[in-house]
């Protein structure tokens, strides 16, 4: 990053795009996102991002501000002011994040600080990792007369803010980096009267060559999850019971 910051300030600031690199496999990035990292000068990648994807943009300098749960990574405030750093001395900056850079990406807070610079910038959607799960097992999240309404949370809370306002109560719930959380995320749906029969699927790695499905139910995942290394997403809900095929 040093040696990116020694290049001279442009007369104006460049461009920012906040794209989506999708739930991991290089073919499920959109094309508008792919084309973009072909074109990118400078690129600040999460920790997520798979080295696929960065192979799309093997031209660009490529910054590693990798926000992953329960690890070290680079706070917020340093990712906002090398984003700014960047616009300013390159044409074009990429901030590639996982998923949907709009949902759980810490969009918010880097696009007030472009705004604050007056920097320019665009989002790219990507194909968020509940999507992609849901693909992966073919089991819409929604069913007719079973459940209507979907609800994504986190237990990854902001300074100050309670656990409680991140349980949402819903048909079908998608608890994104819900590995760690998940023994309290199921005595708390317990407590509040959920059945202990209700199916829940976690998926690790999803839609990557090391993709792993587990099948459970909520009184079983209050014992825990398996040993996980890479990111889980759990999915909650009759929607999810499995399917009886017809004889």
């Amino acid at each position: 990053m040093q040696d990116l910051l020694a290049r001279p300030v442009l007369p104006h600031a460049g461009k920012v795009w906040l794209i989506g690199a999708g739930p991991g496999a290089i073919d499920l990035i959109t094309v508008r996102g792919a084309a973009l990292l072909g074109q990118a000068e400078v690129v600040l990648h999460d920790a997520l991002v798979t080295s696929e994807i960065l192979g799309l943009c093997s031209q660009a300098h490529l910054v590693s501000v990798g926000k992953r749960s329960g690890q070290r990574s680079t706070a917020q405030t340093v990712i906002n002011q090398q984003l700014i750093a960047c616009a300013r001395r390159f044409e074009r900056v990429v901030r590639l994040k996982g998923g949907d850079p709009m949902l759980f990406g810490r969009a918010d807070e880097e696009l007030r600080a472009l705004e604050s610079a007056d920097i320019r910038y665009e989002i790219v959607p990507g194909i968020t990792t509940a999507f992609a799960a849901a693909a992966a097992i073919c089991q819409p999240l929604t069913k007719r007369g079973v459940a209507r309404n979907v609800a994504f949370f986190t237990s990854t809370t902001a300074k100050g803010e309670t656990d409680e306002a991140a349980l949402p109560s819903c048909d079908t719930l998608i608890q994104y980096m819900g590995g760690h959380e998940a023994i309290s995320t199921a005595k708390r749906l317990l407590a509040v009267g959920k059945s202990p029969d209700t199916p829940v699927i976690a998926i690790e790695n999803v839609s990557r060559t090391n993709q792993k499905v587990m099948r459970m139910t909520l009184i079983h995942m209050a014992q825990g999850l398996p040993d996980c290394s890479g990111p889980v997403l759990v999915m909650i809900g009759e929607a999810l019971r499995a399917r009886i095929k017809d004889s």
